[in-house]
């Protein structure tokens, strides 16, 4: 076995093949030596590590964009190259990153992390497995811009890697070192810690996953196998947090339109399409994700239909059921779990788990209206079930926006802890925002700053208001925070470049608009403002 370790400077981090260094799961090994075998070749267990070692070549071009993408290996270390060939002057584009780690165990895709000044990117591009082709990343797939600022999300580590670093408070994808200090999904991600059972040398009992409540056994897979159309983190929660036997439902709250047809074709919502079926509402809490999949050895493509129909004749074991019940098929999936194409990942397919009679393989439809409903039949508070409409109004439901500043206008007055809560306070700001109502906006904005003072949607949105009111230098300060705090936010650090210019000060505004490019490369507006402060058709000067 190969052991890869991840080593640390200012400057890189590399893979280092052969090094002494135990695997993780290692010290599992002696006692349960038969299903650390099985479980290393896992797609779990691979699911991330150094970006030699999960090295995919790559080399194609973006029709919308123009950009030929290419990711190559030079010396044991990963690069993605990026240009825009035969382009005029100003649409130039020539670069690349050095890729660190790969996220993905390549069964259904992968993409890449790189690192620039401490903030950790996604790849623009994915290899996806099921077609075995590179493309965009989704969302931008039609992208006319190359998209280099796409911050690494820390729930999508927690659900690739092991001992996930917190991130840095100024920005989701800032961290201090390592993001995580082990590649895949590790034993005790889902066991729990073994510090205590290894001392004792296996006096003190590991976590009995069977043995807790339904929701808290369920919650082991839930925590990345959910996903619902809003997600709402409880208030003073961090998801991050989350370990094996804690009820996920203590952490956040997942939901869905109430006329939704099963898993509306998300990739990671099987559990609510699994909650509608009759193999579930039959079985009630004997039914859990491991009933039908066993998670330390899934079945090889050539055991697929054995081992699925075996779960299903453990249910289905009426005397002579499995002889007359189309004995030319032994396939039940292929009949009774449907595999449309995914609505919210490009180039992938979702096993429908509603588990019908009659199937069809088309998309399934996505809801976009009516009433909310919390996932699994959980309570919503007016905060919760607010946050959740406040994301719907975000994606454009003029209807969920009403309805969420009614929730949150109440949640605000009548919840404990409300005023030290800057979602509420920045969401239902945003809310106000969007009504007319900028006063209402602006007090809600502030509270939210109070606290939290790195809320970029808080600061980014009051420097909108305060710009509007001709408050240029209040509205500088704020966009100058939220940017120098997260690079990301490249709407703000626009903003700022152009009332810096416009309060003379053309220095400033340059410098703004070189860190833009510098995390930003193919920004067409950022380059536009430089060529113009330098032609002199855009004067920078305080009117």
């Amino acid at each position: 076995m190969t052991i890869l370790v991840l080593c640390w400077s200012p400057n890189r981090v590399q893979a280092r093949p052969e090094e002494d260094v135990q695997d993780p799961n290692a010290a599992c090994a002696p006692c349960h030596r038969e299903i650390y075998e099985r479980y290393r070749i896992t797609p779990m267990a691979n699911a991330s590590g150094p970006a030699a070692s999960g090295f995919i070549p790559a080399d194609f071009i973006h029709a919308a964009s123009g950009v030929r993408y290419r990711v190559s290996e030079e010396a044991g270390y990963v690069w993605l190259s990026y240009e825009r060939e035969n382009a005029s002057a100003d649409e130039m584009l020539n670069g690349r990153r050095e890729l660190l780690y790969f996220i993905g165990s390549g069964k259904r895709g992968r993409t890449y992390l790189f690192e620039q000044s401490g903030y950790w990117f996604e790849s623009p591009i994915n290899w996806y497995a099921k077609k075995q082709i590179w493309d965009m990343a989704p969302n931008f797939l039609s992208a006319r811009e190359m998209p280099l600022t796409v911050p690494v999300d820390p729930g999508c580590l927690h659900c690739h890697a092991s001992n996930v670093a917190r991130s840095l408070p100024e920005a989701r994808n800032l961290y201090a070192g390592e993001p995580f200090a082990h590649g895949g999904i590790t034993c005790t991600a889902c066991h729990g810690d073994g510090d205590a059972h290894l001392a004792s040398k296996g006096k003190a009992r590991m976590l009995d996953i069977d043995a807790l409540q339904p929701v808290r056994r369920d919650s082991v897979c839930l925590n990345c196998h959910l996903e619902g159309q809003a997600a709402v983190v409880r208030n003073g929660k961090r998801m991050e947090d989350f370990a094996p036997g804690d009820d996920l439902f203590d952490y956040a709250l997942f939901f869905k339109y109430a006329g939704e047809s099963g898993s509306g074709g998300r990739a990671t919502s099987q559990w609510e399409a699994l909650l509608r079926s009759q193999c579930k509402k039959q079985s009630g809490d004997r039914l859990t994700c491991t009933t039908c999949h066993d998670p330390h050895s899934p079945p090889t493509p050539e055991e697929k239909v054995t081992f699925y129909r075996e779960k299903c004749l453990q249910c289905h074991n009426t005397a002579g059921f499995a002889e007359r019940h189309h004995p030319e098929n032994a396939d039940c999936t292929a009949c009774h779990m449907a595999r449309p194409p995914s609505n919210d990942i490009a180039h992938e397919q979702v096993t429908d788990h509603w588990i019908k009679r009659r199937v069809s393989n088309q998309r399934l439809p996505q809801a976009t209206g009516g009433e909310l409903e919390a996932i699994g039949g959980m309570l919503a508070d007016d905060r919760d079930l607010g946050l959740a409409y406040a994301q719907m109004a975000a994606r454009g439901n003029e209807a969920a926006g009403q309805k969420a500043i009614t929730l949150l206008q109440r949640a605000e007055h009548t919840e404990s802890g409300a005023r030290h809560d800057h979602e509420l306070h920045a969401q239902l700001g945003f809310l106000d925002q969007m009504s007319g109502q900028s006063t209402a906006a602006a007090e809600e904005y502030q509270m939210a700053l109070e606290a939290d003072p790195n809320s970029s949607l808080a600061a980014g949105d009051l420097a909108l208001l305060r710009a509007g009111q001709h408050q240029y230098p209040e509205a500088s300060a704020l966009w100058k925070a939220v940017f120098d705090h997260d690079p990301t936010q490249l709407g703000a650090g626009m903003n700022l470049a152009i009332v810096e210019c416009a309060l003379g000060e053309r220095s400033a505004a340059l410098a703004t608009l070189d860190r833009l490019l510098e995390f930003s490369p193919d920004n067409e507006k950022a380059k536009a403002f430089v060529r113009g402060i330098h032609s002199g058709s855009q004067k920078c000067s305080h009117r």
